[in-house]
């Protein structure tokens, strides 16, 4: 597993390059305080029930808080479920919001 900074991942969501997936794991009510556009929101917790709505092939990078929620997953889905290409928002939203996009909001 690896981790992307909000600036790396800014740089890799302005590019000319296909998009990955941005994974939101965290609850329903932490999604409606802030989000990232473009964003899948499937809570950890409903996570192996919905595996099937996921492409392990494609480039995905799993987001939470800070970090820590999206590193279990990383490593579930790259261990358990053979995901290609994983990646885990060093800091979470928080970080984003603090580093990259000072309109989202914290908590």
């Amino acid at each position: 597993m690896q981790n992307i900074s909000p600036a790396e991942l800014k740089q890799r969501l302005d590019a000319d390059a296909p998009l990955p997936l941005l994974l939101d794991i965290r609850e329903p009510w932490e999604i409606e305080r802030a989000h990232l556009p473009h964003s899948r929101c499937i809570p950890m917790g409903e996570l192996t029930a919905r595996l099937q709505e996921l492409d392990p092939d494609q480039e995905t990078v799993v987001l939470c808080h800070h970090g820590i929620r999206s590193r279990s997953v990383c490593l579930f889905l790259e261990q358990h479920m053979q995901f290609s290409s994983v990646l885990n928002l060093d800091g979470g939203i928080d970080a984003w919001a603090r580093q990259v996009d000072s309109t989202v909001p914290t908590y």
